[in-house]
């Protein structure tokens, strides 16, 4: 007896009902493929795990923490505080304050305290009400003293916060929340890893690689799901971080890049100068492309397995081509990406050559500027090569796969052509 027709709308993902049950070539085929796959992925799995275990930091505080320590006397706090009022007073051209605040929280909550505000605080708007954020210092005579520290800023970040897991939940639904907890691991590998790693002294190089590579295991799998698409993102994703490291070590070589060129390395410097500062320019190369290169690997693998599902019959050569057609339109708007992202961030910098009125050869060869353009061109060469990589490794996982439902290519058209004529 034939089967009922069925009158369902056809679905992009999941089985054809129309199909034949895969047959054992094609699921030798998955198998082979799935093996393929497990052969490239676990041992760098395995090295990864392994590179956590040998270079995780310890609990002992490194060399720079015991020194930073020393810069602020021991017992200071850092209370919420609300402004009761506020008394302007000249201050040369500018106008400084004296404000009267209530203590919120900590040892002295509920005390009244006066502290000065500098010029720059007074002309970002203080008014009464507002919460500010003071300095807590204990003196040795058991004395205490009051300063501004910073705004308080704890609200809106929270408000912002929240909108923004919001809006990715109810977009992006349970790949948006899965998204969510990847990017709290990433940032829980970052702050328990990479950083104590670094300020610990072991290989600047190493820990950021190893870091990333746990990163991306994590993050692709928890946000795509366990499927082609997903490893073949992470095959290139990988490659992509594993050039990153080499180009960033030879380049940052070549151009003699010493990593002191701002206030941050600079202090960094006084705290501990055996740290390796050329090193950290490759690791800030390494982690500035996780975020690009995850982007377009997964774009281009998913572009891969859409064209396989459409037309099963597609050899490795024309998957290949047709991928790198949207590769191709993707390294072009990402690469404006990458520059603008990087122009933003050294806006004020830029700015700062802008009213010196430098030389432009000048200007792009000194120390400050080259260690970001070349931590630009390292992430873009890694970000154009890591798309036909992906795009091959695609294609050949899907070649090898053989069709989507195990039918073969003629019975997928079939059945295909049966389905639209209905």
């Amino acid at each position: 007896m034939p089967a009922t027709p069925s009158h369902g709308h056809p679905h992009g993902h999941g089985p054809d009902p129309d199909a034949p049950p895969p047959t054992p070539e094609a699921l030798a085929r998955r198998r082979r493929a799935v093996w393929l796959m497990l052969l490239l992925l676990v041992p760098v799995g395995l090295a990864t795990v392994i590179g956590l275990v040998v270079l995780w930091p310890g609990d002992e505080p490194t060399p720079a923490e015991q020194v930073a320590q020393t810069f602020v006397p021991p017992g200071t706090t850092y209370p919420d505080a609300r402004v009761v009022s506020l008394q302007e007073l000249p201050c040369g051209e500018a106008t400084c304050a004296t404000a009267v605040v209530e203590v919120l929280e900590g040892e002295g909550a509920g005390d009244y305290q006066q502290v000065d505000l500098q010029a720059e605080v007074v002309a970002n708007g203080v008014a009464e009400g507002d919460t500010i954020v003071l300095s807590r210092v204990a003196g040795a005579d058991g004395g205490v003293s009051y300063g501004f520290s910073d705004f308080a800023r704890t609200t809106p970040m929270v408000v912002l916060a929240v909108v923004f897991a919001v809006v990715v939940g109810v977009v992006a639904r349970l790949r948006g929340l899965a998204a969510l907890v990847g990017l709290a691991f990433a940032f829980f590998v970052l702050l328990q890893f990479v950083l104590p790693g670094l300020l610990a002294g072991e290989s600047p190089t190493l820990v950021s690689l190893v870091g990333s590579a746990a990163i991306m295991f994590v993050v692709l799998y928890l946000a795509h799901g366990f499927s082609a698409r997903t490893t073949t993102a992470l095959v290139g994703t990988l490659f992509g971080l594993a050039l990153v490291t080499v180009l960033g070590a030879v380049s940052v070589d070549v151009a003699r890049l010493t990593g002191l060129t701002s206030e941050e390395t600079t202090q960094l410097l006084t705290f501990d100068p055996t740290l390796d500062f050329s090193g950290l320019v490759i690791a800030g190369c390494v982690v500035a492309g996780l975020g690009v290169l995850n982007d377009v690997t997964i774009t281009q693998a998913s572009a891969i397995w859409q064209l396989h599902e459409v037309d099963p019959a597609m050899g490795w050569r024309d998957l290949y081509r047709r991928g790198m057609a949207v590769g191709r339109d993707h390294i072009a708007s990402t690469v404006y990406t990458i520059v603008f992202a990087y122009a933003g961030a050294a806006l004020p910098l830029l700015l700062l050559f802008e009213v010196y009125a430098r030389p432009a050869g000048t200007t792009l060869t000194s120390s400050v500027v080259a260690e970001e353009v070349i931590r630009t061109l390292v992430g873009g060469i890694a970000l154009v090569l890591a798309t036909p990589v992906t795009t091959a490794v695609g294609a050949f996982f899907a070649t090898v796969a053989g069709t989507a439902t195990g039918a073969a290519p003629e019975q997928r058209i079939s059945a295909l052509r049966a389905r639209f004529a209905r």
